[in-house]
């Protein structure tokens, strides 16, 4: 299941041979998860839509940096009713760190993704946050071992898929938090109609989450008729006013 080098973009390439290449932590990590499925219950009760906003300073699809501190950009998104926060920690392409995430969560009391490319379970144990992101698509053979390590420490999995075949690993592999991605990793290019072909094959008990696309309220409404519990949007809250874009979205 491993992406060969030639199905991938080259960006795509490049982050995942330096993530290969990075080190894991000295220590094993236990965590105290904040639960991501009662947050999204309690956003969902309050009659909001449940929303991960992600703390992303750059990336290969976005231009510029964005260079704000990630602690007070994380605080206003919580302010603007983020249910959840992604904090990048891929370094060289993204612009994040293990620390960065480590100061957000000491800052608010939502629970928080670390969003990068984990390869291998030492990764596991960089640093600690609630849920931790794994992509079928890139680990494989691996990724029963990978959720059931990241469980053992305390982590929610969030396994991410892109494909009938890889939702059917992930839900082999015990996921029961699953992101659907409408970019393909492959080419870069995103379809939200990815999400709308794929949720309707996963269990009625699985935690759905549209990745990728969501640029406006008519794309968040559109995620939402099509089964997401949540939606993890990046650019569209970091461009501008991050408060007032999470709020936006956040609303019905």
């Amino acid at each position: 299941m491993n992406a060969s080098g030639d199905e991938l973009a080259p960006d795509v390439r490049a982050i995942l041979e330096a993530a290969r290449e990075r080190p894991g932590g000295e220590t094993r990590v236990s965590v105290d998860a904040r639960s991501f499925p009662e947050a999204v219950a309690e956003t969902e009760a309050a009659g909001r839509v449940p929303v991960i906003a992600e703390v992303k300073p750059t990336s290969p699809t976005t231009e510029g940096v964005r260079e704000d501190d990630p602690v007070e950009l994380a605080r206003e998104m919580v302010a603007g009713g983020a249910t959840a926060l992604s904090v990048l920690t891929e370094p060289e392409h993204f612009g994040g760190s293990a620390e960065s995430l480590r100061r957000i969560r000491e800052a608010v009391d939502v629970p928080v993704l670390r969003k990068d490319f984990i390869m291998n379970e030492a990764q596991l144990d960089v640093v600690e946050s609630d849920l931790v992101l794994l992509i079928a698509r890139f680990v494989g053979e691996d990724l029963p071992d990978l959720v059931e390590a990241a469980r053992d420490r305390g982590f929610q999995p969030l396994v991410e898929v892109h494909t009938r075949e890889e939702l059917t690993a992930a839900l082999a592999a015990g996921a029961d938090i699953v992101g659907i991605n409408n970019r393909d990793l492959g080419k870069l290019e995103v379809d939200l109609g990815t999400f709308e072909a794929l949720a309707p094959e996963a269990p009625e008990d699985v935690l759905l989450v549209a990745e990728s696309g969501v640029k406006s309220v008519e794309d968040a409404q559109r995620m939402r008729e099509a089964g997401a519990d949540a939606l993890l949007v990046g650019t569209a809250i970091m461009d501008g006013d991050v408060r007032q874009n999470t709020e936006t979205l956040t609303t019905q």
